[in-house]
């Protein structure tokens, strides 16, 4: 059986600010678009598996697995449980690739990848992640592996970024 990539696509320091964590029977959703067209439809990230790291003002806080639970979900329980009002930012690895439609594949628990891309994946991982100061180079996921940007949630209306840059061009005329 041919080797497959261990991480299929990840995102990078989103911000929990710019994510509609859903009301009522709504689950929120968790969108983001690949790296290399922000055109792009935006995807739902919310069903990912994998790792997901925590993040106060860009320093590590936490890390941790969603290998059972949906990422959305692990997200909203540290929003309400001792890790709360303690985080701003999250990064994610996720193992479900995104299909032509736009929606993530079937969670396949027998990934069979080789060990010295099992090593890189794991290296990248804590790169990414970690961004220690003294690695001149990225992490190496390979190739068919996506980085997505973060898509802010019409639902949110503009980020205070957005409405004071509004304000600062309507003083300026």
């Amino acid at each position: 059986m041919p080797s497959q990539p261990l991480i299929r696509n990840y995102g990078l320091f989103w911000n929990i600010q710019d994510v509609y964590w859903g009301a009522g029977s709504n689950p929120g959703k968790l969108l983001g678009v690949p790296a290399w067209s922000i055109t792009q439809k935006p995807v739902d990230f919310r069903d990912q598996r994998g790792v997901y790291v925590l993040y106060a003002d860009y320093d590590m806080v936490y890390v941790g697995q969603n290998n059972g639970q949906q990422l959305m979900g692990r997200l909203k329980q540290h929003r309400k449980d001792d890790l709360s009002e303690r985080w701003d930012r999250f990064s994610w690895f996720g193992l479900r690739r995104v299909i032509a439609n736009g929606n993530l594949a079937k969670y396949n628990q027998d990934v069979h990848a080789l060990n010295r891309d099992v090593l890189n994946h794991i290296e990248a991982i804590l790169i990414h992640s970690a961004e220690p100061p003294l690695n001149r180079q990225g992490g190496k996921f390979g190739d068919n592996i996506e980085r997505y940007i973060q898509k802010r949630d019409e639902r949110l209306g503009p980020s205070e970024e957005k409405m004071l840059k509004a304000l600062y061009e309507s003083l300026d005329e």
